[in-house]
C-alpha cells in the first residue's frame, strides 16, 4: 500500500525485479583492512577500497551513516570508466560498513586522522596529491584533513557541509526537527522522512535518471540474477531500494555506529580564524563549496558561511539543490568534480 506521498511502500519496492540491482557491483583493483589509531583508542580497522589505477589521487568521504555504495555512481564513473586517469579511495568511517565501531567517544579530527593513516598506507604521501570530496559529515572531516595536512590537498571539495551545526531556525521549529528525528517510525516512514529532507520532492516523483552499469563497464560484475542492471519507476524507489539494503546490512549499519557518528558531527567546529586559515594554506583556488537551497538537513545559512569565511574559488549556492547532488545532479557534479580535479592538478604542475 502506497504512502499518503503516492510514495511505494518498502514491501512494493523490495518486490520489483530492479531491487536485487540496486546496489552495483563494482570490483575495486585494491582493498585491505587496516588497523589505525594505535595511541588514540584503538587499534581498530578500517576497510578501504581504491577504484582505478590513474596518476589522479581521489579521495570520497561520505556522510553521516552511510556506506561505501552512497558513492556507486562517482565510484563508477572515474574508478572504472575513467579508471587509466583516477585512483579512487573510498574508506568506511569508523562505526559504519565493513570498519569496525569501537564504543567510544568520535570526533571528525580522529576520523580524519583515521583516514591519513590509509592515505600513509597506500603511500599517498605527495605535496598536492589528494583531491579530497566530502559532503555533510564527510565535508566536516574533509576540513579536518584539510586544516592537518593543507600541503597535501591539490583540490578540496565541501559539499552540504558545514564549519559546524547551528541553530538558523526558530526555537520551535527546531525543537520540532530534533524530536521527529529522535522519534521511532516505522521502516517505510523512516525511509519517506529521510528521502523528503535529502531531496526536493519534485525529483523523488521523478522517473529513475540513474545512468546503470552495463557490461561495458569494467570490473563490473552482473547483480544476483544476472544482466541488466534495472531502472526502478522513480527516483524515490531507487533511493528506498538502497536504504532497505542498507538497513539489511545488520553488521555494516548499527544504532550504536549511526548515534556515535552523529556525536562526532554534532560536535564539529571550526572557528573563522581555522577556516581563513585552511583558505590560506590550501589555495582559494584549490577550493569548491556547493550548498543546495532546498537541502534539509543542513540549512543554506551554513554553506554561505563557509563560503565567506573560506573565499574559495567556487562557492556554488545552487537553487532547487537538495543534500546529495552526487545523486540528485549525478552527470553535473561529476563534470563538475572532474573540473576541480583539473585544476588542481595544473595548479601542482601535473
Amino acid at each position: 500500500m502506497a504512502t499518503d506521498n503516492k510514495f511505494p511502500s518498502v514491501d512494493e519496492v523490495v518486490k520489483t525485479d530492479a531491487f536485487p540491482t540496486a546496489v552495483w557491483q563494482l570490483e575495486p583493483h585494491r582493498d585491505g583492512m587496516l588497523p589505525v589509531a594505535a595511541g588514540r583508542g584503538g587499534p581498530f580497522n578500517i576497510h578501504w577500497e581504491v577504484h582505478g589505477e590513474g596518476p589522479v589521487k581521489l579521495v570520497l568521504i561520505q556522510g553521516l551513516g552511510v556506506l561505501k555504495t552512497s558513492w556507486q555512481r562517482q565510484t563508477m564513473h572515474f574508478g572504472h570508466l575513467n579508471s587509466d586517469r583516477y585512483s579512487v579511495l573510498l574508506l568506511d568511517n569508523r562505526g559504519m560498513g565493513r570498519s569496525d565501531k569501537p564504543l567510544m567517544r568520535y570526533s571528525t579530527s580522529d576520523m580524519a586522522a583515521d583516514a591519513l593513516e590509509v592515505l600513509d598506507h597506500l603511500s599517498w604521501t605527495e605535496d598536492r596529491q589528494l583531491h579530497i570530496c566530502g559532503i555533510s559529515m564527510g565535508g566536516m572531516i574533509a576540513q579536518e584533513l584539510a586544516y592537518v595536512a593543507p600541503h597535501r590537498i591539490a583540490s578540496l571539495n565541501l559539499l552540504c557541509t558545514a564549519a559546524a551545526i547551528e541553530n538558523t531556525t526558530s526555537f520551535s521549529e527546531n525543537m520540532i526537527n530534533r524530536i521527529t528525528m529522535l522519534l521511532p517510525k516505522s521502516l517505510d516512514r523512516t525511509i519517506t522522512y529521510t528521502a523528503e529532507v535529502l531531496f526536493p520532492k519534485d525529483w523523488l516523483a521523478g522517473p529513475d535518471d540513474t545512468t546503470l552499469p552495463d557490461e561495458t563497464v569494467p570490473r563490473c560484475h552482473p547483480p544476483v540474477g544476472g544482466w541488466p542492471y534495472r531502472r526502478f519507476a522513480s527516483n524515490y524507489a531507487r533511493f528506498a531500494a538502497q536504504e532497505v539494503a542498507k538497513q539489511r546490512d545488520r553488521e555494516g549499519f548499527t544504532r550504536p555506529g549511526f548515534l556515535l557518528q552523529t556525536i562526532a558531527a554534532g560536535w564539529h567546529h571550526k572557528s573563522e580564524t581555522q577556516l581563513r586559515e585552511i583558505g590560506d594554506k590550501v589555495g582559494r583556488q584549490r577550493i569548491l563549496v556547493l550548498h543546495g537551497t532546498d537541502d534539509g538537513i543542513i540549512s543554506i545559512p551554513h554553506g554561505r558561511k563557509l563560503i565567506e569565511y573560506l573565499q574559495p574559488g567556487k562557492g556554488l549556492i545552487v537553487d532547487g539543490m537538495g543534500h546529495a547532488p552526487i545523486v540528485e545532479r549525478t552527470v553535473w557534479f561529476n563534470e563538475l568534480l572532474a573540473e576541480m580535479c583539473s585544476t588542481g592538478e595544473l595548479l601542482s604542475g601535473r
